[in-house]
């Protein structure tokens, strides 16, 4: 099962890029709606991002991206950013560079977003922002080429977004970043890791050694050659898939190191019962169709909680997903979201204050809603393996982050893919 690049991995190389001293090359970026909203995003600010065909090279690969850096960042521009949650929280610091207004709005759920944290840091670090007064989308950061940046503290607890932001941006910044956490514990932390590796690769001096404290130095951005790892988080319903249903999924290229939280799905799928091995050739998930359930936390790795919880509905133990409060804000309250469609199919779903409770019961199909969230359609697909007469609504929201989706999916059931086909009891789900 060849999957495309880490969405988090391309939308932070391409920010680096646009702000790097020397044109960088991309190769196997992802190319999905929130990619691609980053792209023209950055576009629109003066950088010219190329496919590598359009340089000439009869041997490159035409899914390459050749990023060239403007001299400054240009205003007098809109951008959409959608539901991408990189987009809206990456964009404000990078468009305070930019010499001219810059106007930042999304999808209307993208306006239902927390951004106050965002905005309220640039502004004490020397940024000129408009907003209604909510530090929510739309915003107008109007800047002067430069921005004088410093130290800052601020409440991260709600996204590791917020730190990424400033520190994406920071080593542009006359002063560089200091950026300090106060609050309860910063969700998904390993994508500042993410965050800080992929600074460290272009270049940046980044001190992280006190803990909820972050220091990028002022200097210039490298330029980048560099091939974006496959999405783990993205593989979750396919290498579940083998668990649900039976039989084999190898995913080539697995990292055997790596900062996606997605590699957490190893530990998860190991736990509830799948044989889960990594070796050169990549990961390999082999299931029999039964699961047990699981207790986990999730903090961490909170994009999985929608597939975690289609296996627990599945499983013939009770599970508990614990500390993940933090994803009600995501592009839709996925624990409200997944309370709601998996009682409707049957399930015996608790949602608590940080997290859900599922224990065993018999399930039925029925319309799964999407809610325009990838990660709430990949689930119902998951569900739909075992589920009868389960379609899921809006299957095309995967798109957002796993451009055809749909097609990756049949091929596997089909056995078209480098996956092992698992057994005849997989459904369909649409």
């Amino acid at each position: 099962m060849l999957l495309p690049g880490s969405k988090s991995l391309t939308n932070r190389y391409l920010v680096l890029a646009s702000l790097a001293n020397e044109r960088s090359r991309l190769r196997a970026p992802l190319r999905s709606r929130d990619t691609l909203l980053m792209a023209e995003a950055l576009k629109s600010l003066g950088v010219r991002i190329d496919d590598v065909a359009a340089e000439g090279d009869p041997t490159a690969d035409p899914t390459d991206w050749v990023i060239t850096p403007p001299k400054t960042l240009t205003g007098g521009v809109a951008i959409e950013c959608g539901l991408a949650g990189t987009v809206m929280r990456f964009l404000p610091a990078v468009a305070a560079l930019a010499d001219g207004q810059v106007r930042i709005d999304g999808d209307p759920q993208a306006r239902r977003r927390p951004m106050a944290p965002v905005v309220d840091a640039l502004r004490t670090l020397g940024a000129d922002i408009t907003d209604d007064g909510s530090g929510r989308l739309p915003i107008i950061v109007t800047g002067t080429g430069r921005m004088p940046g410093g130290a800052v503290t601020m409440d991260a607890s709600a996204s590791s977004q917020f730190i990424s932001s400033l520190l994406l941006a920071g080593a542009r910044y006359d002063d560089g970043v200091t950026v300090r956490h106060d609050g309860k514990a910063v969700p998904s932390e390993p994508h500042i890791l993410m965050t800080v590796e992929t600074l460290r690769d272009a270049g940046a001096v980044v001190d992280d050694s006190e803990p909820n404290v972050w220091r990028v130095e002022p200097s210039e951005i490298n330029g980048l050659d560099v091939s974006v790892e496959p999405d783990l988080s993205n593989a979750g319903p396919f290498v579940a898939a083998a668990l649900v249903a039976g039989g084999s999924v190898r995913v080539p290229g697995w990292p055997q190191y790596t900062t996606q939280a997605g590699d957490l799905l190893r530990e998860i799928l190991d736990t509830m019962g799948a044989d889960v091995r990594l070796d050169r050739a990549g990961l390999t998930v082999t299931g029999t169709g039964e699961l047990v359930g699981i207790d986990i936390d999730l903090h961490d790795a909170a994009e999985l909680t929608p597939t975690v919880a289609a296996l627990a509905a599945l499983a013939s133990t009770p599970s508990w997903i614990r500390n993940v409060a933090h994803i009600r804000f995501h592009e839709t309250d996925r624990l409200a979201a997944l309370t709601a469609e998996l009682t409707a199919l049957g399930a015996s779903v608790r949602e608590t204050d940080d997290g859900l409770r599922i224990a065993p019961a018999t399930m039925h199909g029925g319309r799964f809603h999407s809610y325009h969230d990838h990660r709430m359609a990949t689930a119902g697909a998951i569900l739909g393996l075992r589920l009868p007469g389960l379609t899921v609504q809006n299957i095309a929201t995967t798109a957002k982050t796993l451009p055809d989706f749909t097609g990756l999916w049949q091929g596997m059931l089909e056995g078209s893919t480098n996956a092992t086909r698992p057994t005849d009891r997989i459904g369909r789900s649409r």
